[in-house]
């Protein structure tokens, strides 16, 4: 049977490098699928507007945080990523997900967990929660330099809120290839 593992988490938290590693471990091939990959298909025209991708900082308990808001152009990306998932695995690629997406704070976000669910449900779906603290993230945001600063501070207590998980690990006590490793061994992958 076909698998699709969803990795959700706050930017800058490791799910890509997890995906990479658990890649290179597991016995049958899995194609990584990346939220970004997606964003990056829309004209560049539509970052930083209100029908695309657009970020706003605020001050929120006294931090800077930045909101991503998708307009319906990015909505549209991102639920054709969803669609195009599905038909990957309909097609019998097993697949890693490489996600945002927001728990109980978000009405986008609840739909399109269900849309993942819905789409997914005829395949071996596992959804993994990757964390970090946020003095992490915040420190692998900075690093990084292709992030908005404050993005991680936002998404930090959204992300996971009301989700549930088949399995969660934490980035800050495990290497990508350790995590990749329990993720295997967990599911016989």
């Amino acid at each position: 049977m076909v698998k699709v593992v969803l990795l959700n988490g706050v930017g800058s938290v490791g799910k890509s490098s997890i995906a990479r590693a658990l890649q290179n471990i597991v016995a049958q091939p899995f194609l990584h699928f990346e939220m970004d990959a997606f964003l990056d298909m829309m004209p560049e025209r539509y970052l930083q507007h209100p029908d695309g991708l657009s970020f706003e900082k605020i001050i929120e308990n006294g931090s800077v945080s930045t909101f991503a808001k998708t307009g319906s152009v990015a909505e549209r990306v991102l639920s054709g990523m969803r669609h195009s998932a599905a038909a990957m695995a309909l097609s019998g690629n097993n697949l890693i997900i490489d996600d945002v997406l927001y728990g109980n704070t978000d009405q986008g976000s609840r739909n399109a967990v269900l849309e993942y669910r819905n789409l997914l449900q005829p395949f071996n779906f596992l959804m993994i929660g990757v964390f970090a603290s946020l003095k992490t993230l915040e420190k692998r945001e900075l690093q990084r330099q292709d992030r908005e600063v404050g993005l991680a501070r936002w998404q930090f207590n959204r992300v996971h809120e009301g989700m549930v998980y088949d399995l969660t690990v934490d980035t800050d006590a495990t290497s990508p290839h350790e995590c990749a490793e329990i993720i295997k061994t967990r599911f016989d992958l």
